[in-house]
């Protein structure tokens, strides 16, 4: 099932980087991996803890619900100039059954806060889940510098 929210202009891509998500370090090295291309791309200090955050959610969900997988990490520049980052969090876990429910603030399959995909969905611009009982998941994330 594939879940999009509006997307604004089509940019074009300026650098791309690929980590992986195998191991706890992953995690703490993918937030870093963030929060520099935020820095390079000129988010503010809002704009990056709403990217790194939204980051760690996602790594953090494919490494322990998915199996681990990777990140990819993409610095926009928009037809208007405005400049971004598009984040692309992939695993090749069991897939979401219930995407409505996934969504759905205070879901939760451990115990967590249950904040996580819908949450992430409101920290970012644009937000798109791709997913498949048995195939994976793949969550791209879109989030724009002020």
């Amino acid at each position: 099932m594939r879940v999009d929210l509006p997307a604004g202009d089509r940019p074009a891509s300026t650098g791309e980087t690929v980590r992986p998500i195998r191991s706890e370090s992953d995690l703490l090295a993918a937030r870093h991996a963030v929060r520099a291309a935020a820095l390079a791309v000129g988010f503010d200090l809002v704009s990056q803890t709403k990217v790194v955050t939204a980051a760690s959610e996602l790594v953090r969900n494919a490494y322990v619900h998915g199996g681990g997988g990777a990140m990819t990490i993409t610095r926009l520049v928009g037809l208007d100039g405005r400049r971004g980052l598009r984040l692309q969090v992939r695993d090749h876990g069991p897939g979401i059954s219930d995407v409505t429910a996934a969504l759905a603030d205070g879901f939760s399959t451990s115990a967590g806060l249950g904040h996580g995909l819908g949450g992430i969905r409101l920290l970012v611009d644009e937000f798109t889940l791709d997913t498949a009982v048995g195939e994976g998941t793949t969550v791209t994330v879109v989030g724009w510098a002020s």
